[in-house]
Parts: structure tokens; C-alpha cells; sequence
């Protein structure tokens, strides 16, 4: 027979996952069924149980192949459900409060174009084994955005940057990663430390508001500093290509007219032009989040008010985030050991829907039509954070089967996965003639998911916890990515003052060189290479 393996658990606490792997090949299942840290209560399905106990050890390769399939599947709903859905109502939000270009371009429309980077984040900060795939995740994204995207607008369109602001933005940007650097080297956190950090974002907001301000007053440009319309523009973007929702019949139609219409949002002369992924795509995002999420659109006449669909919303969006919050704990939760959670859900869904739909016309949207662009907020929200929560741990799985630590995944599937949405956009941006824009959605961006990332991840741990964060530290790598990030924004911080702020195609290679050594170092550092002397 075959000889069991013991392997001794580290000191201190309960033996960990990656271990798995030592074991033979026969006892690995009881192996994750036994240890509490292979128990991942996030995410609907648990990976390593279907890894190492459903799936035959020679189906190895064919298990990985599926979930990275799957892996990019959730990167796809991720960028859907923030750019088609989650962007366009926070922009109706932001545009029913009144708010000024910059200040939404700071705070509402950051958050929407950050959201799966920072919920993947706090994803990965509430357990302490996965902590070093957001870290990761974060200082990885940040070297991708700053060296790969802002080189490759540098390359499609070379152009002078605009001084102060991208100055600003540098300065704020290494402070958060020197201030994050600092937490990492001590090890832990405490309370009043994170919300210093998170404050740090609203000293930059401020300084935004203030020195547009300033800027506006001396008049230096006619139109407002585009510097921080970006994100309005890069959310914007999809709604104008969004052309799908432009019915063209002005004509009054009856309700189950409307209903058909609105959830067929397609052209079908674009239909036939366009290729067979494109095609599934489309299905998918159609079904599954057009009748889910409700999309309201202050730059249309009706707001786009579809009465049938919208009173629809009302019975499927909250049962969406009833069974998905939390990866559907409440869902089948009893009260007082009667009625399910999701039953009372749907009962009242139901009882709204009704009153809604026989009080408003298919013509005119009603009153409180903003409200629903709140309700498309919060369940786009929910969804992107149970996509972003499966993200985590499904990359954890991935970890233990291929003996990885979890930084380098995080720094480059995860931080790969939630840039390259934004890097096309930018790119995209840069080739319409707008660089200066792009290289600012660039910075603006990655201060926001640094701080809120790990703000909002250490302060909703600490709540859960009720003590200070500790980090593991992952050993050399950990620094290796702080030192490329910090050298990265130095030598931009020297050398684009240095060039006039003129960012040319050379300093565009040189970005891209920098970003290659950079993964090599890391990797080879991952495989054992490079040690510490």
C-alpha cells in the first residue's frame, strides 16, 4: 500500500492549504475536508473540495484548463456589469445631485470604474491567507496602469502632459504606496491608522476641487481642465456605443410591445455584421443582467423608462441581491423558523411591482425614477462583489494546485484581469485625441483602488475581528513589488519634468522595457532564482 505522508503543521496555528500538495495523491481529499483554512466560506462553490475530492488526481491539467475558462468568464461579467450597468446609473446619480465634472470624476465615477479591482480587494483582505493576492493584486495593477498603459498612450499618440495635475497626482500616489510600504514592513494595522489612510483620498479629492478651482478662476482655458472629465468620459463611452438601447419608433407601442423591445436590444443589421463571440456575449449580457439591473439615462428623453421591464426590476433585483450578498448566506435563511428570506423578498418585490405598474405610464417616467438608478447601483454592486469574491477564490485554488504563492498571482492574473478593461479604454481614449485624459484616468484611478482597496478591506476586517489587521508577509517578493512600483513613479516623477512633460514614443518603450524586467525579476524570484543574500 501506499505510505501516508505526515506533514508537521507550522507553529502557532492550524496547518495550511498549500500543504495539500506534499500529500499523496489518495489522501488529499481528507486532507481539505479536516482543515478549517481549506474552507473557503466565500464564493458559492469550493474549489479545492472540487479539486482534490470530485474531480480524479489524473484530471489535473483538464481541472485547471476549466478554471481558468471560468476565470475569464467572471473577468468578462466583471467588466460587464461595471461598464454596461454599474457606471451609467452612477453617472445618473452623481448627475441628480448636481455634482461639478471633477468632483463625480474623483468620486462617483472612480468608484465605478475601480469596482472590481476593490472588491476583489476586500474580497481577498477578509481572510489572512489571502491577503497577499490583493496586496499583489494592487501594487501589481499600479505598476501594469502606470508602466503598460501609460506607456502604450505614450506610443499611439505622443503629447505634453499637463503639469500640475499629473504632478499632484504622482506626489499622492507615492505617498499612498510609501504608506502602504510602511503598514506592510510593521506587520499590522491599527484602527485609527486606517482611517488616516482612508482620509488621505479625501485630502486628494479636496486638493482636485481646490486647485480646479483655482484653475477655473484664472480662466488659463475656456472649457473646464479636462483633466478629470476622464472618467465621466470613459462610463459615457459605453453608453454612446450603447447604441443598442436607441429604439426607433417614436410612435406609441402597447406594453408587451415595449417589454419585447427593451429586452431585445438589438439591430439587426449590426446582428448580422458582427462575429459569432461577439453574438454570445451579447446574449449573455442581455439576459442575465438586462433583467436584473435597471439602467436609467438622464441624456434621454424618457430616461429610458421601459414600464413593463422596469416594474420586472422591482421583483428581480432584490431577490438577485438577497441570494447573491455574501454569496447567498441569507438567502435560505428562516425567519422565525416560518418564511425563507428570499420568499418575503419576492412577496414584497411582487407587492411594489404591482402598485408601480398600475400607477405609471408607459409615456412619461415617474417622480422617483431616480430611485431606480439607485436600485441598478446596488445590485450591480452586489454582483460585482460575489463575481469579485469568486474571483478570489477560485485564484486561491489555483495557488495550491500549482504550488504558486498568492502575490504572484495577484500580480498578474488578478491585477491583469481587472486592467485590461481599463487599459482599452484609455488606449481607445488616447487614439480619439484625448492622451491627456487617458494618462489622468491612469493615476486618478489607482490612487482610488489603492486606498480603498486596502482601507476598506482592513477596516471592514477590523469590525469583523475586533483587533488589529496583522499581514503575513510573503518574503522577498512582497518588496520587490513595492520597490518596482516606488521606482517606477520616481523615475516618472524625474524623468517626464526632465523631457519638457513631453511623454514621446522612447519614453513609451521605456515604460514597456521596465514592465517586462520587472515580471521577470518577479518570476524568477517566485521559482527560487534570486534569494535574499
Amino acid at each position: 500500500g501506499h505510505q501516508t505522508q505526515e506533514v508537521p503543521a507550522p507553529l502557532g496555528h492550524t496547518s495550511h492549504c498549500d500543504v495539500v500538495m506534499n500529500l499523496s495523491a489518495v489522501d488529499r481529499c481528507s486532507f481539505v475536508k479536516k482543515t478549517p483554512d481549506c474552507s473557503m466560506e466565500d464564493g458559492f462553490i469550493n474549489y479545492l473540495y472540487l479539486a482534490f475530492c470530485l474531480l480524479p488526481p489524473n484530471l489535473t491539467p483538464l481541472t485547471i484548463t476549466f478554471c481558468i475558462i471560468w476565470l475569464l468568464c467572471l473577468f468578462v461579467i466583471l467588466g460587464l456589469a461595471a461598464s454596461k450597468f454599474f457606471c451609467p446609473n452612477l453617472s445618473a446619480i452623481s448627475t441628480s445631485l448636481h455634482l461639478t465634472h471633477n468632483v463625480a470624476g474623483v468620486t462617483f465615477l472612480a468608484l465605478g470604474n475601480g469596482a472590481p479591482d476593490i472588491f476583489s480587494a476586500v474580497a481577498a483582505f477578509s481572510h489572512p491567507h489571502t491577503a497577499g493576492l490583493a496586496i499583489g493584486a494592487l501594487f501589481g495593477a499600479g505598476i501594469f496602469v502606470t508602466t503598460v498603459v501609460a506607456g502604450s498612450v505614450a506610443l499611439v499618440n505622443p503629447f505634453p502632459v499637463a503639469s500640475r495635475p499629473f504632478l499632484r497626482d504622482v506626489i499622492f500616489y507615492m505617498a499612498a504606496v510609501f504608506w502602504t510600504f510602511v503598514m506592510l514592513y510593521r506587520g499590522s494595522t491599527t484602527l485609527g491608522e486606517t482611517l488616516g489612510y482612508l482620509s488621505l483620498y479625501g485630502v486628494y479629492v479636496l486638493t482636485v476641487i481646490i486647485s480646479a478651482y483655482i484653475y477655473n478662476r484664472q480662466k488659463l482655458l475656456r472649457n473646464m481642465s479636462d483633466h478629470n472629465v476622464i472618467r465621466t468620459v470613459k462610463c459615457v463611452c459605453d453608453f454612446v456605443s450603447g447604441s443598442e438601447y436607441s429604439l426607433l419608433q417614436t410612435h406609441s407601442e402597447s406594453t408587451s410591445q415595449i417589454f419585447l423591445s427593451s429586452l431585445n436590444p438589438i439591430d439587426n443589421r449590426k446582428w448580422r455584421r458582427k462575429s459569432r463571440r461577439w453574438k454570445v456575449l451579447k446574449v449573455l449580457k442581455v439576459f442575465l443582467l438586462l433583467l436584473c439591473i435597471p439602467v436609467v439615462d438622464p441624456d434621454r428623453a424618457d430616461r429610458n423608462w421601459k414600464r413593463p421591464l422596469n416594474c420586472l426590476h422591482l421583483i428581480t433585483a432584490p431577490l438577485v441581491c438577497v441570494l447573491t450578498f455574501q454569496s447567498g448566506t441569507y438567502g435560505s435563511h428562516m425567519i422565525q423558523g416560518e418564511l425563507p428570506v428570499w420568499l418575503l423578498t419576492l412577496l414584497l418585490g411582487l407587492f411594489l411591482s404591482a402598485i408601480v405598474f398600475f400607477t405609471t405610464k408607459n409615456e412619461t417616467p415617474p417622480k422617483y425614477h431616480p430611485l431606480f438608478a439607485l436600485m441598478g447601483f446596488a445590485v450591480s454592486a452586489v454582483l460585482i462583489s460575489a463575481a469579485a469574491s469568486e474571483v478570489v477564490s477560485l485564484l486561491h485554488m489555483l495557488g495550491v494546485v500549482l504550488s504558486l504563492s498568492n502575490t504572484v498571482l495577484g500580480l498578474t492574473l488578478l491585477a491583469w484581469g481587472n486592467s485590461i478593461g481599463d487599459c482599452f479604454a484609455d488606449i481607445t481614449i488616447a487614439r480619439q485625441g484625448y492622451p491627456r485624459m487617458a494618462i489622468s484616468a491612469c493615476f486618478g484611478g489607482i490612487i482610488f483602488n489603492m486606498l480603498f482597496g486596502v482601507g476598506l478591506g482592513c477596516l471592514l476586517q477590523m469590525l469583523k475581528t475586533q483587533s488589529n489587521v496583522q499581514f503575513e508577509s510573503e518574503g522577498l517578493l512582497m518588496w520587490i513589488l513595492a520597490g518596482a512600483l516606488g521606482l517606477s513613479l520616481v523615475l516618472s516623477f524625474i524623468i517626464i519634468p526632465l523631457r519638457q512633460f513631453h511623454m514621446d514614443r522612447a519614453y513609451g518603450v521605456f515604460l514597456l522595457v521596465f514592465y517586462a524586467i520587472f515580471l521577470l525579476i518577479a518570476l524568477l524570484t517566485e521559482f527560487g532564482q534570486i534569494h535574499m543574500a
